[in-house]
């Protein structure tokens, strides 16, 4: 017998030896050890990135119910509202057109930025915790999920340094435009399925090139998987965001001519795969998104037209050097470069500029430096507007946006926003120049490229935003009284009612998780001359004299026709319960006014209520 066998014969003479450690699996702790030990740099990053934006947003987190943002309440408002209303999804109310606002005729959730797929997500947070708390949620959630994001992209498909991504991704997150966007533009920030809308069309292209080692039948089916994933994607972010959507469809088509134009074979090459993967992708979506698009655009309370002028938002040329004021080294004088603070998205700052220019040279012909030059300068281009302005003077020089204007669907983006499309561009750009350099041998590349990049990030570098505080609720609304005087389906007026300029009542609405409905308020509809559309609706002739008595504290001499008229309101709004809080200011005339419209009061906590 040899000693092979030997040796054979006694290891099976002895079950009970242990099998050796690398014969053995990995438990379930080991692996997820082993996994935050391999990725945890990607992690640390990650979570960097989130506290920068919890520090940005940190003052609406010290009492989300009694604190807002100080340059737009307004609009504050009206997202806390659709945040309310979005929850209700959870109850089973799924309708695109709402009756919870504009009683009777409620409002059309797809003409308006009602960002349905975040506040179904966000629902939990909004039922346990508030409508308040779910947009402080939202404003620091958005950024820091856009940058964890473009984080990934960098790193996973770029192949950039983590050092590099992380630079990229935070300008993402955090550049002027997202900061200013910030203040109550939640629709605006949320572009965190940008970088996997961006990373399924680099795949795909990928896919679709018939050189590929294995470009056959597994090449193909990826090709199928990812068109049916970005026509998901594209549906999902019609339901975030179809600002965002139409900006990056836009960039990713001029992106694609930039390509053609630096790579002509390669584009050849891969267009016809890679277009009948995007024919696959835009049926699907049509498919799922046919009925919501239909109530967008022809549905009850749908509009023709976009709401706000793009002659008024345009980018100002002068603001492409100047910094924002909501920036490190910004001042209030570059304020009148903008519409308001809530639109800084061209205040990228001259040392950026400079530096991005000179990146550009640097980093030569590459394709996909070509296609990023073409489209940033179109994208700024378009910003202009229909005619250019020129630090504050308006002048006769045609812009190409006049090209757009009017068409359908593209009338609704503002031309400023535009701009939002170049902070990406730029970001990849400071990869790519931050990644070279690393690699360079060249000491004098290795010290320049760094030192350029955070002189012409430091100057832009984002600052807290503005917030300041506000009223509670009235308990009558927040103890939940409001139950007594009107059903779950029933419509409680507010008094003054909200509008557009003074939304404040619907602050009561949201607070409630939109357990009532309301009259006017705040929203895109078709109130304008012709069917066009207008913000808010037109007030019955009883809001019109109450919110004059609000204004101006003066109790009106009433007659007969004024009784007649206040119950003919009622009648239209199908008022359960008209509310006067305590707190509201000219309190004693409002109550006197409606005292002789409709008797006397009953006093329930810190208000009046007048039930019907």
């Amino acid at each position: 017998m040899t000693s092979t066998a030997r040796a054979a014969q006694d290891a099976a003479a002895d079950p009970a030896t242990p099998a050796s450690d690398a014969d053995r699996p990995p438990t379930r702790t080991a692996r997820w050890t082993g996994a935050l030990r391999r990725h945890r740099w990607d992690l640390a990053a990650c979570l960097l990135l989130t506290l920068v934006a919890g520090w940005l947003s940190f003052g609406l987190w010290l009492d989300p119910a009694t604190r807002t943002l100080a340059l737009n309440p307004e609009d504050q408002i009206l997202i806390e509202w659709f945040m309310a209303n979005d929850a209700r999804m959870l109850l089973g109310d799924f309708a695109l057109v709402s009756d919870r606002l504009n009683a009777p005729d409620g409002f059309n959730l797809m003409t308006n930025a009602t960002m349905i797929v975040p506040g179904l997500l966000l629902a939990p947070v909004t039922l346990l915790f508030g409508a308040a708390t779910t947009f402080a949620v939202l404003i620091a959630g958005n950024l820091a999920a856009t940058a964890i994001g473009w984080y990934l992209l960098y790193t996973r498909t770029l192949r950039a340094h983590r050092a590099s991504a992380l630079v990229g991704a935070a300008f993402c997150g955090f550049a002027p435009g997202m900061i200013s966007q910030s203040n109550s533009h939640p629709h605006m920030t949320a572009q965190w399925l940008v970088p996997a809308l961006v990373w399924c069309v680099v795949r795909m292209v990928q896919l679709a090139d018939p050189e590929r080692p294995d470009g056959g039948t597994p090449a193909n089916r990826r090709l199928l998987g990812l068109a049916v994933l970005l026509a998901a994607l594209v549906t999902a972010q019609v339901f975030v965001g179809e600002e965002v959507l139409f900006l990056t469809a836009a960039a990713l088509a001029l992106m694609t001519v930039g390509y053609a134009v630096s790579a002509p074979r390669y584009v050849w090459r891969v267009l016809p795969r890679f277009l009948l993967g995007l024919l696959v992708s835009a049926a699907l979506a049509a498919v799922a998104l046919a009925y919501p698009l239909w109530v967008q655009f022809y549905g009850p309370q749908s509009v023709p037209n976009g709401v706000f002028s793009p002659d008024h938002f345009s980018a100002d040329l002068a603001s492409y050097p100047a910094i924002s004021p909501l920036s490190l080294f910004g001042s209030a004088d570059a304020a009148r470069l903008s519409t308001g603070p809530a639109e800084y998205n061209t205040f990228l700052g001259l040392p950026l500029l400079l530096v991005a220019v000179g990146f550009v040279w640097w980093l030569g012909r590459r394709p996909l430096v070509v296609a990023m030059v073409l489209t940033g300068l179109v994208c700024a281009w378009l910003s202009l507007g229909p005619r250019l302005l020129v630090d504050g003077v308006r002048t006769d020089t045609w812009a190409p946006y006049s090209l757009l204007r009017e068409k359908p669907v593209i009338e609704g983006a503002l031309p400023m926003r535009f701009a939002l499309v170049l902070v990406p561009l730029i970001a990849t750009l400071l990869v790519l120049a931050l990644d070279r350099a690393r690699e360079s041998e060249a000491g004098t590349a290795r010290f320049m490229v760094p030192v350029g990049v955070a002189a012409a990030l430091i100057p832009i570098a984002p600052t807290p935003l503005p917030t300041m505080d506000r009223p509670p609720v009235p308990t009558f609304i927040s103890a939940g009284h409001w139950r007594d005087c009107v059903p779950s389906d029933g419509v409680l007026v507010p008094v003054p009612l909200p509008t557009p300029q003074e939304p404040d009542p619907m602050r009561w609405a949201a607070a409630a998780n939109a357990g009532f409905r309301l009259p006017e308020g705040f929203f895109i509809a078709p109130y304008a001359a012709g069917g066009q559309a207008s913000l808010g609706t037109y007030k019955q002739p009883t809001s019109a004299l109450l919110s004059e008595v609000a204004t101006s504290g003066q109790a009106p001499a009433l007659t007969e026709a004024h009784r007649e008229q206040a119950t003919r309101d009622v009648a239209f709004w199908g008022a359960s319960c008209v509310v006067l809080a305590h707190s509201q200011p000219n309190a004693p005339a409002l109550r006197q006014t409606l005292e002789g419209l409709y008797g006397p009061a009953t006093e329930v906590a810190d208000a009046w209520i007048w039930r019907f």
